[in-house]
């Protein structure tokens, strides 16, 4: 009975971490931002190598160019 019940918690405690890690990465992900908006916030526009362009910024972000 022990058994089984350490193994429902394991796997509902697995479960959690793996939604709060999905909710932590997507929030971490920088959001798009237009080439207007990167110069006016004194950032650089950047091409990356298979994907497109993005705006370097002075803080260290690199949001994908919209």
């Amino acid at each position: 009975m022990r058994r089984i019940l350490g193994l429902a918690l394991a796997a509902a405690t697995l479960a959690g971490v793996s939604a709060v890690g999905a909710v932590g990465a997507g929030a971490a992900s920088s959001p798009n931002i237009s080439r207007d908006d990167c110069t006016a916030a004194g950032g650089q526009i950047v091409s990356r190598p298979y994907a497109g362009y993005a705006c370097a910024l002075p803080d260290g972000t690199t949001p994908a160019i919209t």
